[in-house]
C-alpha cells in the first residue's frame, strides 16, 4: 500500500495550490500519457512528440511521486527501470482533462491527432470516462497484481 505523501503549499488558495503542481505543460503531459497512451516507464514518456527533456522528466515524475498523484514500482523484468501509475489522487483529475478536451473540441478544433478523443467524447462522454478507467484498470491487474 502507497505510503500517502504530502507537497508543502505556499498558499491558503486551492487554485495558487494546484498551479504550483500542475501549472507546466511538463507534468500535465506526463497524467495525460498515463491516462490516454498507456504509458508507464520513463522510456515511454520521453518518446512523445513534445520531446521532454530528460532532466525534466525526471523532475516532473518526482514532483507527481511526492505530491500522492502517481506511484512506482520496479519493474518485474529489469530491477533497473520503474513503472509509473496513477493513484486514486491521480485518477480524480480524469474529470479536468476531459473538460479541457471538450473545451479544445469547441476551440481547436482542427488538430488531426485529437479528432479521435473529440468524436468519443462528443458521442458518448461516459463511456469515454469508464473505457479510460476500465484500460487502467486492466493495466493495474496485469502489472501490480
Amino acid at each position: 500500500m502507497p505510503i500517502e505523501k504530502t507537497v508543502q503549499q505556499r498558499s491558503q488558495c486551492v487554485f495558487s495550490n494546484a498551479l504550483d503542481l500542475f501549472g507546466d505543460k511538463w507534468t500535465l503531459l506526463v497524467v495525460r500519457d498515463l491516462f490516454f497512451f498507456n504509458k508507464h516507464e520513463y522510456k515511454e514518456f520521453l518518446s512523445s512528440p513534445e520531446a521532454i527533456a530528460t532532466n525534466i522528466l525526471s523532475d516532473r515524475l518526482k514532483k507527481l511521486y511526492a505530491a500522492g498523484i502517481i506511484d512506482e514500482k520496479i519493474h518485474p523484468e529489469n530491477r533497473s527501470r520503474k513503472l509509473y501509475y496513477l493513484t486514486t489522487k491521480g485518477k480524480d483529475l480524469l474529470p479536468i482533462f476531459l473538460e479541457l478536451a471538450k473545451w479544445g473540441a469547441k476551440y481547436m478544433k482542427d488538430l488531426p491527432a485529437m479528432q479521435n478523443l473529440y468524436r468519443k467524447l462528443g458521442n458518448d462522454e461516459k463511456g469515454l470516462k469508464a473505457q479510460v478507467i476500465a484500460d487502467i484498470q486492466k493495466w493495474e491487474a496485469e502489472n501490480l497484481g
